[in-house]
């Protein structure tokens, strides 16, 4: 037998490297791409969105911008010898469990960022932890493909209202302003869920933090850039909503009051974008970030031997890893089986003798939308001079589309509606024998005012937090309970201050909440 050189040693486990690594990727491509199609419901429901949404459209970008970001870094990954981690494995049980309780809350955003989290686990798992530091960026930017940001509607529809009519003010023209609609001398305006910016934030910051990750090196230029990214265009946003009434204003209302307000929106982002580009620019870092990552590391020692990792080891992890992300989708169909039940069921509430009495009609035109057909009850009672209306949406076998917490249930629709939805807060209410708290709206039309209090029954618990009542529905359902959950509303009128129909909402409640509470019930049991 012949000797073999140290240069021959040190080529040889560097081949053998290459290939282990090269095994290694192939797998974890492999168990990732296994995994999407065993969470196809999942991952389908981002893609349908990103279809149907210009909002979210740009999700088709990023899979193929994270898988160049990768392909960049080929040289300087082929220096990482696979280490696979069973703390990779731990995660991917945890996020699992996760997935299958916000599948059986029926949260599909949670759904789909753990699905999306599960990508990086499974990588952490088969290639270990240097590789997944070095592909954190990527890695990362893979939870810009979930279509999220509808809870910063709101929030932003109000900073941007705020915004327009603070400088409407301070150039000097008057406004009057309840909620989101406010009226100046020439017309009336609202700042509606298009007019949110929503669209333009979700693009500066998908695109602002590919720019700074291209850009800089620094961790704290790329932060630093990034914040400008989402703080530049909430601003702009508020500039343009003002430029557009301003432009409505000045012209007689002729200009800016229709499509052609989208339209200037959008150059008006386009710039701003453009000028935030430019002036990031001029703090740009073109070193590459892995400079002296050549193949000198390659050929250390230790390299060498953490290169000599089982190949068998590293089959045997990613199976692991299928098996334990194969658990969670089985095992939610079988819930889904056996929490079933009948979907035929009445709900009766008898107003409570000499006290409040069931009436005809109603005490206003206003009803609540509620998605996927659920069982409804609306009756309206008096008593002596104050009248009550009483609304329960009550809904089982819970599933998208078909569910009691969804964007879809709304009490006043933005277009093609009379009422507005001037106020939204909390307030603690007896409801019972208990304090609890409850969502309080403040409703007007032409015509009419009506204070409205709201909260979710889930069987023995009620709660006003959508989130919650997400985690007890979730809840009930892994322990075999079923998933029966009603919204609960009533509404009374007052003319000046929401103080008049305050105490009439309290004694409503207060006498008939025994009697609610046993139509839930007993609609339950059927």
């Amino acid at each position: 037998m012949n000797a073999q050189t140290p240069q021959e040693v040190t080529r040889g486990s560097t081949i053998m490297l290459d290939q282990n690594l090269k095994v290694a990727a192939l797998l974890t491509l492999a168990t990732v791409t296994a995994i999407l199609i065993s969470y196809r419901e999942t991952a389908w429901s981002m893609v349908s969105i990103w279809e149907r949404s210009e909002t979210f459209a740009h999700g088709f970008l990023i899979f193929p911008f994270s898988a160049y970001l990768i392909w960049g870094q080929r040289k300087h990954l082929g220096t990482f010898p696979p280490h696979p981690n069973p703390l990779g494995l731990l995660l991917l049980g945890f996020l699992g469990f996760s997935w299958l309780l916000a599948t059986l809350a029926s949260v599909q955003v949670f759904e789909q960022f753990l699905l999306i989290t599960m990508i990086p686990a499974v990588v952490w798992a088969i290639l270990g932890n240097r590789m997944v530091w070095a592909l954190a960026f990527p890695l990362a930017y893979l939870l810009l493909a979930v279509p999220f940001g509808e809870a910063l509607i709101s929030p932003l529809i109000d900073f941007t209202a705020d915004f327009t009519v603070w400088a409407l003010q301070l150039t000097g023209i008057p406004v009057y302003r309840e909620g989101s609609f406010f009226t100046i001398p020439s017309g009336n305006w609202s700042v509606v869920e298009a007019c949110s910016g929503l669209r333009y934030l979700i693009a500066s910051f998908t695109l602002g933090t590919l720019y700074a990750y291209l850009t800089y090196r620094s961790l704290k230029r790329r932060l630093v850039f990034i914040a400008f990214s989402v703080i530049v265009p909430i601003i702009a946003n508020g500039i343009r909503a003002y430029l557009i009434v301003m432009t409505g204003h000045l012209s007689d209302m002729r200009l800016a009051v229709g499509v052609d307000h989208l339209i200037y929106g959008w150059i008006f982002f386009g710039f701003v974008m453009l000028l935030l580009f430019w002036i990031g620019s001029f703090w740009r870092e073109d070193d590459s970030e892995h400079d002296g990552a050549s193949a000198g590391p390659r050929h250390d020692s230790g390299l060498v031997s953490g290169s000599r990792v089982s190949l068998k080891g590293t089959v045997l992890t990613a199976g692991a890893a299928l098996a334990i992300a194969f658990i969670w989708p089985a095992y939610a169909a079988y819930l889904k089986d056996t929490v079933s039940h009948t979907a035929k069921f009445d709900i009766d509430v008898p107003g409570v003798a000499e006290k409040w009495q069931t009436i005809p009609g109603h005490a206003s035109d206003w009803e609540p939308i509620y998605v996927g057909a659920p069982a409804q009850f609306r009756q309206s009672y008096r008593s002596g001079d104050h009248s009550v209306d009483l609304y329960i949406s009550y809904y089982r076998n819970q599933q998208q589309g078909a569910e009691l917490i969804n964007s879809g249930n709304i009490l006043v629709p933005e277009a093609g509606s009379r009422w507005h939805n001037i106020k939204e807060d909390t307030r603690i209410v007896s409801l019972g024998s208990q304090q609890e708290t409850v969502n309080q709206n403040q409703l007007h039309s032409s015509a009419a005012k009506l204070l409205v209090w709201r909260w979710y029954w889930l069987g023995e618990e009620k709660t006003a937090n959508p989130y919650l009542a997400k985690f007890i529905l979730a809840k009930n359902k892994l322990l075999g309970r079923g998933d029966d959950g009603a919204e609960i509303i009533v509404a009374a009128r007052y003319e000046e201050t929401l103080e008049e129909a305050a105490p009439v909402l309290a004694g409503f409640l207060g006498d008939m909440m025994p009697a609610i509470t046993a139509g839930l019930q007993n609609a339950s049991d059927r």
